[in-house]
Formats: C-alpha cells, structure tokens, sequence
C-alpha cells in the first residue's frame, strides 16, 4: 500500500480504490472506498478513538494465498481493513502510521 503523503499533520494511505487519510489539523482519521467508479460515502472516526493498529493474515481456502490487511481498531470495537500486498507491506503501513499517532508498539 503506497504511502501517498507522510508529513508531520497529515498521513494518507492508498491501495487500490482505498484511502485512508490520518489528519491531525482536523483531529480525523477518514477511510474512503470507491466501488467501479462510485466513490461510497467516507467513513469519519477521531483520531483519539484510535487504539489499536494490527497485521490481520488470512489464508484463503480456495487458492491457498496468503491475505493481508492493516487494521485500525476504535474504541468501540469497530476495525477498518485496509488490503496490503504482502504482509511485510502491511507491516510497514502499520509501523509508519503507528508512529504518526505516537502509538508505542
């Protein structure tokens, strides 16, 4: 997942037709997904209520692959999935936005 803007207020992820924006002028993190050419309705979440960024890796059964996601879990629960080429992408992605919110681990 390329990282598509990392500066001291602002962190944007991309892959594909997903963008996760971390924002700390607006104290928002903003996930936004487009299906075909229709962008869906983007999903806001302070960046407080972030508390965990994890590597989720699956197996898909069908084809044997390994799948990748970083996941930013909130305070209720609630993940945002982010799809990672492989899973040293994913970790990387993890790392840098980890370090962006002052994240320790």
């Amino acid at each position: 997942m390329p990282i598509i803007e990392n500066t001291p207020d602002k962190l944007v992820l991309k892959s594909g037709s997903t963008t996760l924006t971390l924002d700390r002028a607006s104290g928002k993190a903003i996930f936004q997904r487009k299906i075909l050419m229709w962008g869906l309705k983007p999903l806001e979440r302070p960046l407080s209520d972030i508390v965990e960024i994890t590597v989720d890796t699956a197996v898909d059964r069908a084809s044997g692959v390994e799948v990748c996601h970083t996941m930013f879990v909130s305070r209720s629960g609630e993940g945002w999935a982010l799809p990672a080429n492989d899973k040293q992408d994913a970790q990387t992605n993890a790392a840098t936005a980890r370090q962006f919110l002052g994240m320790t681990s």
